[in-house]
């Protein structure tokens, strides 16, 4: 153990159990309430929330979040095995989902660009 103190490994396991905490609490939320968004987009707003009214600072979570983003490739394998189930539907309609994709990937690239902005002048104003 050269690399990783105890210290570091301490860190790391306890701000994946605070992010995995958010999730739980956003899954909860969502089905307590009934709400029509998963829980995991009520747990990013649980965070977004907490992360701007400064409960939490982002670099608190940085290191456990920069290992889940790591091994984010591991979440889709599922998905993308289950394309080989599915070849002829690719063949038939490859172009329909290659755009949905393409549309929901730049939805979601605007969204957060306008989120984040949003954020920064709000904060930048509250500093002021």
């Amino acid at each position: 153990m050269n690399h990783f103190s105890f210290k570091h490994i301490a860190r790391l396991l306890l701000e994946l159990v605070v992010l995995l905490a958010i999730y739980f609490l956003g899954t909860q939320l969502a089905v307590w309430l009934a709400l029509p968004i998963p829980g995991g987009v009520v747990g990013l707003g649980l965070l977004l929330a907490t992360f701007a009214t400064g409960l939490v600072k982002p670099a608190a979570l940085q290191l456990g979040a920069g290992v889940l983003m790591a091994e984010m490739l591991l979440f889709f394998i599922p998905a993308l095995m289950s394309l080989l189930d599915y070849g002829g539907l690719v063949r038939n309609d490859g172009w329909r989902i290659l755009l949905v994709i393409g549309f929901s990937t730049l939805s979601v690239m605007l969204v957060t660009a306008f989120t984040v902005e949003m954020v920064c002048r709000w904060s930048m104003r509250r500093e002021a």
